[in-house]
């Protein structure tokens, strides 16, 4: 049965994972040591940043069986359960899309800059999945506020010209963004726990499954797939479902073990993740370690990278009991998807005005530009804070 206890070291762990993704989106600059940033594709390693959105994927895994689980808890049926969902996944793919195309506007033919383009875009995505108080009074007007939001995001759509080939120049789907990466995850790895519930052996077959398709599709050899990559590539090629149903199996474990004993559950975590690392290096012979092509190899490590850093937070927060050190990670933790969004607007509203706001960009000095992003990222989670006290909080 799902608890309704929240578990603050899975809180803290996303919201150290958010503040790391907007540290190190923001530390695109030269001279900023190689270790910090995202190899290239080709190159047999990682730095930080190949491990950061993984370590989101393994999250958003682990909150899974809390989430899903209080819906069953609370008696919603198994048809309520997929709507929910399949609602979710489709609003991640349609803002991970358009966040996609932002960069791809054509001042010209749209007749759009393409600042303004984005902003508008994410001001009609807090519009529309804006959750707005339960307050009878003002129902119609959060309902003309979303409607207001949708309109925006449908005219963007229409007026959408890229002046390239593909799509004759309109949306593409591509890759989905980071956004729909994490929908085609969660759609994958929240029926796994529909159909297995609390099975850890059933959610572990369905891990070496995608595992499987993981390899395969690294070897060519599902090639047979192909007419339907264009939509279902994410899953076919098994490596983020592979990495979000690692964080469910881990939740799982967790929930199990730590009703009897805490220290069989680090004990066990903590072997999984030497496991797993141990495995990404041995399938290193076939597979070089590689965030941009996706690897099992890569898959593996950062699986492994993730248990054993929520060992650690889960002792030092759900055992030890010390969590206020980690009250600046709160607001990230508990409102990601406004947390990863609002610093956008404000980047196209810099670059719009050219206000020097982001003036530590310009040093040629590491340390700078280092501290310079760090103090970025905490400051967007501030934002956050403050975005909320105001009732804007996205709520897919």
């Amino acid at each position: 049965m799902a608890t309704n206890n929240r578990i603050a070291s899975i809180d803290i762990m996303r919201g150290l994972t958010l503040v790391l993704m907007l540290f190190v989106n923001d530390l695109y600059m030269p001279g900023v040591p190689t270790w910090l940033g995202h190899r290239p594709a080709d190159f047999d390693g990682m730095g930080l940043a190949d491990w950061v959105f993984p370590g989101f994927l393994f999250m958003v895994g682990m909150a899974i069986p809390f989430s899903i689980g209080k819906r069953i808890s609370n008696s919603e049926d198994t048809f309520a359960i997929s709507k929910h969902i399949l609602k979710r996944t489709i609003s991640l793919l349609i803002i991970g899309v358009l966040m996609l195309n932002s960069g791809r506007v054509n001042p010209e033919l749209t007749g759009i800059g393409k600042n303004l383009w984005a902003i508008l875009m994410y001001l009609g995505v807090f519009l529309t999945w804006n959750k707005y108080p339960e307050n009878d009074k003002k129902y119609f007007t959060f309902l003309g506020l979303r409607l207001l939001g949708i309109a925006t995001l449908v005219i963007l759509v229409l007026k959408f010209q890229s002046g390239k080939l593909e799509n004759n120049g309109s949306l593409i789907t591509s890759w989905w963004g980071i956004l729909g990466l994490i929908g085609w995850g969660y759609l994958v790895a929240a029926f796994v726990y529909l159909a297995a519930r609390d099975n850890i052996l059933n959610t572990v077959v369905a891990f070496l499954f995608f595992l499987a398709f993981n390899i395969l599709s690294g070897l060519n050899l599902l090639n047979v797939l192909n007419p339907v990559k264009p939509i279902f590539g994410v899953i076919i090629e098994g490596n983020v479902p592979l990495i979000v149903i690692s964080g469910l199996l881990t939740s799982l474990i967790m929930r199990k073990l730590s009703e009897t004993s805490s220290s069989k559950t680090v004990l066990t975590i903590v072997s999984l993740g030497v496991l797993s690392i141990a495995a990404g290096f041995f399938l290193r012979k076939w597979f070089i370690i590689s965030k941009i092509h996706a690897t099992p190899s890569w898959g593996l490590i950062c699986n492994g990278i993730s248990m054993l850093l929520f060992t650690l937070l889960y002792l030092i927060t759900d055992v030890a009991k010390h969590i206020r050190w980690a009250s600046f990670l709160k607001p990230a933790g508990e409102n990601s998807l406004t947390t990863y969004l609002a610093p956008d607007i404000l980047y196209y509203l810099i670059w719009s005005t050219g206000l020097p706001v982001l003036i530590y960009k310009q040093s040629e000095i590491p340390l700078v530009v280092i501290a310079g992003s760090l103090i970025w990222a905490l400051l967007m989670v501030q934002l956050t804070a403050l975005l909320v006290k105001f009732n804007i909080k996205l709520k897919l």
